[in-house]
């Protein structure tokens, strides 16, 4: 059962044994911050309106979502927070003080369930676009465009918002990352002694206790032993890696068979439901790792590398300390320091295929193509190059072909400079890894994993309005009390 809120409180309204809250608190502007009611509508689509317990509104869902989000803590400890803090209390929707839970610890995976990257990436769009539109309507730089992407301050292009409204300006950057998932790094000898265990359970789960038959015979205390004397070895040779993945596959065989007998006999009633999954994502994974094994490979396509989370696939970034990361992979769009999903998949894919769209969509959005689009190599084919031509954007980095024996110094001196102001970006990811756990997915499910990948760009740009706004605050006082002490 749901029933309907706004979602607005005042922070008069707000009961503290503590005395007033500060206005100027940071959970405070995050509450100020964001319509509440206007998102209630189709989060309140999910739930009946007069069956089954009342919901979790959507402010305390999203609240604390946001809250876990900025801290990092687990469930149980943003629980304990939110008890422990009157101005967490005040951003997810309660109207007083108290030391009683509001939710369960539990109760935080289901709200990741119920507000969708989808529902997040509306609502990041939906603020943040509007912010842009503000700025550029009031003329103002907002110290996170270009300036603060390492534009130099003589520089014409350093302000987005000098070019008159429907002639191209502002500046488009555009890059992906991989946002890695935990997990235990795969090879194919762990992921096949896991199989074997789990194949195992399975077997002892439906093997009928007093039944007249023996339980099957699964020799895993050989297959055991096997694995730990491999495992042991610190740097094996290709023929004894083989040999040992030849005798796990052999083992994952032969319970397989076990449990694909005993399955028909007895039916899947006892086992739970983790293991039903598991059986299904295993039979995928003796599939794979046969036919590499038998071809001498070691790639397939959709390769299973986490049997708890059959989703993730390896990434292959090229980095120095991580040639192949394993999680979701994610493109996005910058525009004066907000961040924007364009893309969110779990395949490998090539980025290049989506500039033309983040284009189009920044002109849909602000009614103007942007003056400028600072990608990296991979965006700078000839399709792409051609498209920014025709609508005269610039494409940032060199043109194709041989380099001509004679540079001009203003076109170097470009080059340099949207080098320079591209590395917004890269600090956008280093934020949000560092920051907001983009660098450690912890959620097990596939759509929990992007609510929460949704959750870090819609916490780093609720952060970066929050400067925004503390910026003009300085500069408003800067202007009414030092100014004139100054001048005099």
């Amino acid at each position: 059962m749901y029933k309907k809120d706004n979602g607005q409180i005042s922070l008069a309204e707000f009961q503290s044994p503590f005395g007033k809250l500060d206005p100027k608190n940071r959970w405070v502007r995050m509450a100020e911050l964001i319509p509440w009611g206007k998102y209630e509508e189709k989060y309140a689509q999910r739930f009946c309106e007069d069956d089954g317990a009342p919901a979790i509104k959507f402010r305390m869902a999203l609240g604390t979502l946001m809250i876990k989000q900025k801290t990092g803590h687990s469930d149980e400890e943003v629980l304990q927070d939110i008890l422990e803090n009157p101005y967490m209390q005040y951003l997810i929707g309660l109207h007083e003080f108290t030391m009683t839970p509001p939710f369960a610890a539990s109760s935080i995976t289901n709200f990741r369930k119920y507000i969708t990257a989808e529902m997040i990436k509306e609502i990041n769009d939906d603020l943040f676009r509007a912010e842009k539109k503000k700025d550029d309507q009031n003329g103002s730089n907002t110290g996170g465009g270009n300036a603060a992407e390492g534009a130099p301050k003589d520089s014409p292009k350093a302000d987005s918002t000098t070019q008159p409204t429907g002639a191209n300006h502002g500046t488009l950057m555009l890059d992906a990352t991989c946002a890695p998932a935990y997990i235990k790094y795969p090879t194919d000898i762990n992921l096949l002694n896991e199989a074997r265990e789990k194949l195992e359970g399975m077997i002892d789960a439906l093997h009928p206790q007093g039944y007249a038959q023996e339980k099957p015979r699964t020799y895993r205390q050989k297959a055991r032993q096997a694995y730990l004397r491999f495992t042991k070895q610190r740097k094996p040779q290709k023929g004894v890696i083989r040999k040992a993945t030849g005798q796990q596959l052999r083992y994952v065989k032969r319970d397989l068979k076990h449990v694909e007998q005993m399955v028909q006999a007895f039916s899947t009633g006892k086992m739970s439901n983790n293991q039903n999954r598991w059986l299904e994502t295993i039979r995928e994974l003796f599939s794979q790792q046969r036919s590499m094994y038998e071809a001498k490979i070691h790639s397939v396509a959709n390769r299973i590398v986490n049997i708890g989370q059959p989703h993730v696939r390896p990434i292959v970034r090229g980095k120095t300390n991580a040639p192949v990361e394993f999680g979701a992979k994610v493109s996005i769009s910058l525009i004066d320091g907000y961040a924007f999903i364009d893309k969110l998949g779990w395949d490998a894919y090539n980025e290049e295929a989506l500039f033309i769209p983040a284009v189009e969509d920044y002109m849909r959005k602000y009614g103007h193509y942007p003056e400028a689009v600072l990608a990296d190599q991979i965006y700078r084919n000839r399709e792409n190059r051609a498209f920014c031509k025709k609508l005269g954007i610039r494409l940032s980095g060199p043109r194709l072909g041989r380099p001509p024996k004679e540079t001009d110094k203003n076109v170097i001196r470009q080059e340099r400079l949207d080098s320079s102001r591209r590395n917004a970006v890269e600090g956008k990811f280093g934020e949000g890894k560092t920051g907001y756990g983009l660098d450690r997915i912890m959620a097990r499910l596939k759509d929990s994993s992007e609510t929460v990948i949704a959750m870090s760009f819609f916490c780093l740009n609720v952060a970066r309005r929050l400067r925004i706004i503390l910026h003009r605050m300085l500069l408003l006082i800067f202007s009414l009390f030092l100014m004139p002490d100054f001048c005099s």
